[in-house]
Parts: C-alpha cells; structure tokens; sequence
C-alpha cells in the first residue's frame, strides 16, 4: 500500500525531536488517516512500538484498574499480552480510539513525569468525550488536530511536488497562469473537490486513475459518521444532531446558505438546538461559519451565534451527499448544477480552517451586502469572495471604499478565471486557495 506523504509527518518528527515533549493527542474525523501517519512515523523512529486500540481490544478497558500511574498502567498492560515488551527510551505507547476510552488521558501526566516512554494518543467524534479528556489532562498534553488531505497534499500525491513554489510566485508577482497552466490546475483542483481528501480515496484514485470506488467509499464515510453520531451523541441530543447533519447539503443548495434551525424539524427552535452544531464541529465532521455583527477587528466575540452557515470539513463528502444522479454527473461531465455556488463556498471554507483560520461571514440585514468570509492579518481584515461566475464584485468593492469599514483596505476574490489585480481587489483562481496564509505572510513581509 503506498503511503501518501502527509503534513503531520513534519510535526511528529518535530515533537520526536523536542527535549522535553509532552505526550501527544492527535484528534480528527475518523478516516482522515492518523492512525496511518503515526504508525509510519513510529516505525522510522522506534525500536519498539506498543499499540492499544481501545475499539478494537476493549480488554486493555481494564488497565486503569489499579490507579493511573505509569508502572501500574505498564504491568496491568504486560498480564494482558506478556509478549509487549517495554524498552525504556526507545518506546513509543500509542492509545488509539481515545474516545471509546477517555480515562486514559487520566494517565498522561505520570507517563510525561515517568519521562521513560513517548505516549500518542489518537481518537475521533470525540463531543462531549474531548472535553473530558482536556479537563482531565490540562498541562501535560500537547494537541494536533488533523485533517483530511489537503490541496496541497493532493499535489504531493500527484507528484507536483516542485509545482507548489511556482503557483505561490504568480501569485505574490500578480503573474497569470498560461493556458496550459491553469487547464491543468483546474483539472486537478476539480478532481480534489470530487474526491475530497479521505486517504483511501485518494489512494484508490491514484492507483486506478479513475474515481471508480470513490463514491462507494464516500458514501461509507458518511453512513459511518451516523452510526458514530448515534453512539457518542447522548438522549435528546442524538435526534437533534442528526436533524442537522441531514440538512447540511439542503441548506447549502440555497441561494441563501444560512443555516436554519427551523427548516430541520417541525417546531425546531434555536434554543433546543444550542450545542447541537457546536457538537457536530467539535467532531470534525463540519465547519461553522459565524456572522459578523459588524466587518471589523476583532473577530472573536463578534459575531451573532444564532447566525451560520455549515459546511462539510470534507468537499467530497459534501458531493457524496447530494442525490446519485448529480454527484455521477458531476463526475462524469464535470456539471456542478445546482451545487456550483455550494461547492467553491465549501472548498473555501475548508482550505482557510486547514490553514488555521475560523470562519465569518456578513450579511447586511438592509441591503444587499454580503460577503462570504473574512480572515485578519496583524492589523487589517481581509474580505473574500467566491464567485462562481466572473461578474462583478459589487459587495466586495463597497467594503474596501467605504469608510465605515475603516478596517478593511484591500479584498481578495476566488474565481473560475486567471489572477489579476484591481481596485485593491486580488483576484486568484480557486486553486490558489491553499496558498492564501502564506501569501499573506509574505506579503505582510514586503510591506514592513
């Protein structure tokens, strides 16, 4: 099985290298691939490796049983299976499914002070699991949280490897693409939005060169995270949960994305529902996308709760759940239909929080502004907009002329066409998305 290069595997060498390192949770949706990396990285770095998988093993369950320190989680571990040995200094200890066994976590603080073994632990669909297992091991873990592949790691799959400079040159020179450049970027980036960036598929991609199995496991995936809602989610909650993962692609079909409460139930309020969307981002499987009270810094704390779009952490999940006839269509013809608009929204989206970034948007209530999302620098608030089409960008021109907007003073629209630079308006295609933190940390360097 090849094994697609990840940007995990720089971190975990990194942590490796760390003199004092504390133990590691690396959490994320189920089948983004961490167990995978971990294991590659454990391989190329231990003499010795002790995997415990809670799902699959639930008698390791019991090895708590005489307290949380690390010789007695050890010895209860060695009456289970005498054949794990345990070299000091060159051992890793990896708890993966954390979340079907939370009080492991318990633990980590006398593994880190032991300082005999490296621990990770990894686990998904945590919900109220996470919080738990932070409370309970605040001060002696470190946190990653891990996504399915990005664009970027689709280039390195494909091999474009040495391409990736290039793209970030044309945009930081204001170059545009040749034909043959963006005829090829855009094939690609069409593919990935089809695909999304679950390792399995990518891999049955790479290997066949075509998307054969792609919707068969896709739609797996998302039958999986059902069955995970029903089982983590608690009372109540599980219904309501589900309302809203069912609605997502409806919701996102519409002219106007919002999300609405009262669209997913009979009588549904938003009060009944407060923790639900909260509950399904903290899985991984969404992200929420707040609106802004007002186009200003700072961001945090300013925008109204009861006011969001959702969108799939996933862009190929989002494709998987639309009707069959659409999701074979775009396959086959490249015909996004209805779900055009959706698409890049949701591509956006999931290229700016793999970057880092929370998500904003705004809506006027009376006039037709809008934006699709902001993100900040140091010291200026930066709008972007997604167009499907090459029309003009009426909204985005309004926020950076007027002075109202004291914050915002230049914009950068994602389109179908080439880049290009107007009005304190960057136009990039979507493909570029990836690249926009490190764009904006260059530039930010030209400019000081």
């Amino acid at each position: 099985m090849i094994y697609l290069r990840r940007k995990i595997d720089t971190y975990l060498q990194e942590w490796k290298n760390m003199h004092d390192r504390y133990p590691l949770i690396v959490k994320g949706p189920r089948q983004v691939g961490k167990t995978e990396s971990i294991l590659y990285f454990a391989k190329k770095n231990y003499r010795n490796i002790v995997t415990i998988n809670f799902a699959e093993e639930p008698k390791y369950k019991t090895i708590t049983i005489d307290g949380y320190s690390a010789d007695s989680i050890i010895k209860n571990i060695s009456l289970i299976d005498p054949n794990k040995r345990f070299l000091p200094f060159e051992t890793l200890i990896f708890f993966d499914e954390l979340q079907e066994f939370p009080d492991i976590a318990t633990s980590l603080k006398s593994f880190k002070i032991d300082g005999r073994f490296d621990i990770i632990c990894s686990g998904s669909l945590f919900g109220t699991h996470y919080k738990k297992i932070h409370s309970i091991s605040v001060g002696y873990k470190t946190d990653y949280e891990m996504y399915s592949l990005d664009f970027e790691e689709f280039l390195w799959a494909k091999g474009y490897d040495e391409h990736i400079q290039s793209i970030l040159d044309h945009m930081l020179e204001q170059k545009p693409f040749s034909e043959p450049q963006i005829s090829i970027f855009n094939s690609l980036f069409l593919d990935y939005c089809v695909l999304g960036g679950m390792p399995a598929i990518v891999r049955s991609y790479i290997q066949k060169g075509t998307f054969e199995t792609s919707l068969k496991i896709q739609k797996q995936i998302l039958l999986d995270y059902e069955e995970d809602i029903r089982k983590y989610a608690e009372g109540m909650d599980q219904t309501r949960i589900l309302n809203v993962y069912n609605h997502i692609t409806a919701s996102l079909a519409k002219e106007n994305k919002k999300f609405q409460i009262s669209k997913v139930a009979k009588d549904a309020r938003f009060r009944d529902y407060r923790g639900c969307v909260e509950w399904l981002r903290d899985t991984g499987v969404v992200n929420i996308c707040y609106c802004l009270n007002f186009p200003e810094l700072p961001l945090k704390g300013n925008y109204d709760e009861a006011k969001f779009k959702i969108y799939f952490s996933d862009t190929g999940l989002l494709i998987a759940s639309i009707d069959e006839e659409a999701s074979i269509d775009l396959r086959v013809n490249r015909n996004l239909g209805i779900y055009k608009g959706a698409l890049y929204e949701n591509f956006i989206g999931e290229a700016l929080v793999k970057q880092g970034y929370n998500l904003y948007y705004y809506k006027r209530e009376d006039s037709t502004l809008e934006m699709d999302f902001f993100i900040r620098t140091s010291d200026e608030l930066i709008p972007i907009e997604v167009k499907a089409g090459n029309n003009r960008s009426k909204s985005l021109s309004a926020l950076i002329k007027n002075d109202r907007y004291s914050d915002i003073q230049n914009g950068i629209k994602f389109n179908a066409g080439n880049i290009g630079y107007k009005d304190n308006i960057h136009t990039f295609p979507y493909f570029c998305a990836f690249l926009i933190r490190r764009y904006l940390t260059e530039t930010s360097n030209y400019s000081h």
